[in-house]
């Protein structure tokens, strides 16, 4: 085989190299340069003005790449936001603290509420709400997994408090309950401070606010176990 010919063989070897499938090992960071890219493009251009191509540029990987994995940019953008979700729901996978069920309670407020007051998350729930007249399906089941998804990752702490004190023998507390009682939980400590920081109020602030609201709500939501309010 002359030179030329040995040349050839090299550059048609190096092409199958860059173009075939991304080794097992860094699979993994293909997909996390792409949901990167996607949630950055989707931030800033909303879902209509999103595309896959310059989603596929910015995170330095194939259109082909993407459409291996997602049918199309609404199943990304689905993605995305699970993926968000997941890392919110890993965030409280700590031993709630405090020498009381009041502290315990408010250490696992504290961990939602900061994780959730971020830029990328207030984002993302308001790209969801501006998108749900032109693609309603996708609006609600993004909200319906997400909101299954907190519940499983809380109600799995309240349980875990709840057991180690007298709130395990109250009604809100029995395993047929708990998924209800925790969706209460979530509503009081979470709702208030996410609607202002969808209405445009700065983050800062509501930070500063995030510890007194706490430990009102875990008040409020206390009194109603232990009187009946949730049952």
């Amino acid at each position: 085989m002359n030179k030329t010919l040995k040349k050839a063989k090299r550059s048609e070897n190096r092409r199958s190299v860059r173009t075939g499938r991304p080794p097992r090992e860094l699979a993994g960071e293909v997909e996390a340069r792409i949901f990167d890219a996607a949630r950055r493009v989707f931030l800033e251009r909303g879902l209509a003005g999103a595309s896959v191509d310059e989603i596929a540029s910015r995170a330095r990987a194939g259109k082909p790449t993407i459409y291996a994995r997602f049918s199309g940019k609404e199943a990304l953008y689905a993605a995305v936001v699970m993926r968000n979700v997941a890392r919110l729901a890993d965030s409280q996978l700590h031993v709630p603290s405090g020498a009381n069920i009041e502290e315990r309670l408010a250490s696992v407020g504290l961990a939602v509420l900061q994780q959730a007051l971020t830029g990328d998350t207030v984002g993302l729930m308001r790209l969801g709400i501006a998108e749900a007249r032109r693609f309603p399906d996708l609006a609600s089941s993004v909200h319906r997994q997400a909101r299954e998804r907190g519940v499983e990752a809380v109600g799995r702490f309240l349980s875990e408090v709840a057991q180690s004190n007298e709130l395990g023998t109250l009604p809100a507390f029995a395993p047929e309950r708990l998924a209800i009682t925790t969706r209460y939980f979530l509503d009081l400590v979470l709702l208030p401070l996410i609607m202002r920081a969808l209405f445009g109020e700065k983050l800062k602030t509501l930070h500063a606010e995030i510890g007194p609201h706490v430990a009102d709500s875990v008040a409020f939501f206390l009194a109603a176990c232990r009187f009946g309010g949730i049952a």
